[in-house]
């Protein structure tokens, strides 16, 4: 089946239309941009989004027919969408990197637990109370742990880079992995608990340093890499498995 575009019946925004592969609908928003030089093609990190960024001067019918020429493109980036992988008995999910495997227990009260892994076996979380609310309970458990962790490393990094920040929270952006705003409020993805500790302790390395410098000139790199050695590595690892981070608790 081709691919075609629609315009709803009713836009929100004069930016916005809809994109038909293969029979899947999927919202497409034009973001014009001041420093953009060419048409900008990609989908958000949960693949249910198309957005095309484009030069200011550059027409939204140009913006619609790239989005139509590249069919192919769009197909293949939806295929190697990872699975959803729903918070329930036998699942395996990682958390700091490690497969843990979610196993439920009978017991109206205990929370969550983990338990130690054994050199032959898997690591295990447990979960007391209605097996009806374990997924609920395990992301409360998750959205804590990350949160500590992240707003241990947001101070670390702050007393060594001699900032202060005002505020930590913990969301599920589709887009982001952090954010620092000019008021010193960091804002991060819960869902880097799952990643390898590198790889949250650089995004904790990045928005606090946008607490000394809001860019990413060549100052703001430096004062990263001097922080936080490992940058590269962990950069690597969000392109190639940063995607996956979104399916666990589909």
């Amino acid at each position: 089946m081709g691919v075609h575009l629609t315009m709803p019946k009713r836009l929100r925004a004069p930016d916005v239309a809809e994109l038909v592969v293969g029979g899947e609908l999927l919202p497409v928003t034009i973001k014009r941009h001041a420093r953009a030089r060419r048409m900008i093609l990609r989908l958000d990190r949960q693949a249910t989004r198309v957005i095309v960024t484009m030069p200011e001067r550059a027409s939204r019918r140009k913006a619609i027919e790239f989005a139509r020429m590249n069919e192919g493109w769009i197909r293949s980036r939806l295929c190697a969408v990872p699975p959803p992988i729903p918070f329930e008995q036998g699942a395996i999910i990682p958390v700091r990197g490690i497969p843990h495997e979610i196993r439920h227990f009978d017991a109206k009260r205990g929370g969550v637990r983990v338990s130690e892994r054994a050199p032959d076996s898997m690591s295990v979380i447990e979960v007391a109370g209605d097996i009806a609310h374990l997924g609920r309970r395990i992301r409360d458990w998750l959205k804590e742990e990350s949160k500590r962790e992240l707003a241990a490393a947001s101070l670390a990094y702050a007393t060594a880079m001699r900032v202060r920040f005002c505020k930590i929270s913990v969301r599920d952006p589709a887009s982001r992995w952090g954010s620092c705003s000019v008021q010193g409020h960091l804002s991060y993805s819960w869902r880097l608990i799952f990643a390898p500790p590198f790889v949250l302790d650089y995004v904790a390395a990045h928005e606090v340093a946008h607490l000394a410098q809001m860019n990413h000139g060549p100052k703001f790199w430096a004062l990263v890499a001097k922080h936080c050695p490992e940058f590269e590595k962990a950069r690597l690892w969000m392109k190639r498995y940063g995607r996956v981070l979104h399916s666990y608790g589909g």
